[in-house]
């Protein structure tokens, strides 16, 4: 009777291991294909500048500010956000009296939603243009991990 339990459960067995196998097998597929799919740091990089500018420039972040464009360059993995400036701010003189460059900075240095970028050493270039001149650079900065870190 014993000798008819075991081969009665052998076929169980075989068809318990048999799916316990495929069901790892399935797990570790839908694993490497959900790994596969992940982007890298450049391409999500590349993605959120052209959402964010397809979705919402030209915007206007104050008075006479207007944010144009942000873009990546995936070789330098610098990303660079270009403004145009209108009215009383469009005048460098009014740029440089309050220290620009220092007044950004600190914005990268507290920014949470760079934190990813800053902490793979990227670097975030401010543009700001001119509406009288068009062309004109009124401001142009580059912040590199030295500058935030």
């Amino acid at each position: 009777m014993k000798h008819c339990i075991i081969l009665h459960n052998q076929p169980i067995v075989r068809h318990l291991v048999f799916t316990v196998k495929h069901y790892v097998l399935s797990i570790i597929c839908i694993a490497a294909v959900l790994c596969s799919c992940q982007e890298t740091l450049e391409e999500r990089g590349q993605r959120e500048a052209s959402d964010y500018t397809r979705k919402h420039c030209p915007t206007p972040v104050g008075e006479g500010i207007t944010l144009d464009s942000m873009t990546f360059d995936a070789p330098s993995h610098t990303f660079s956000y270009c403004y145009t400036l209108s009215g009383v701010l469009d005048d460098s003189a009014a740029i440089w009296q309050d220290d620009p460059r220092a007044l950004l900075l600190q914005q990268v240095k507290n920014s949470t939603h760079l934190r990813l970028y800053k902490e793979a050493g990227y670097s975030f270039r401010y543009v700001y243009y001119s509406t009288k001149h068009p062309g004109l650079s009124l401001f142009d900065n580059t912040f590199k991990a030295a500058d935030y870190q």
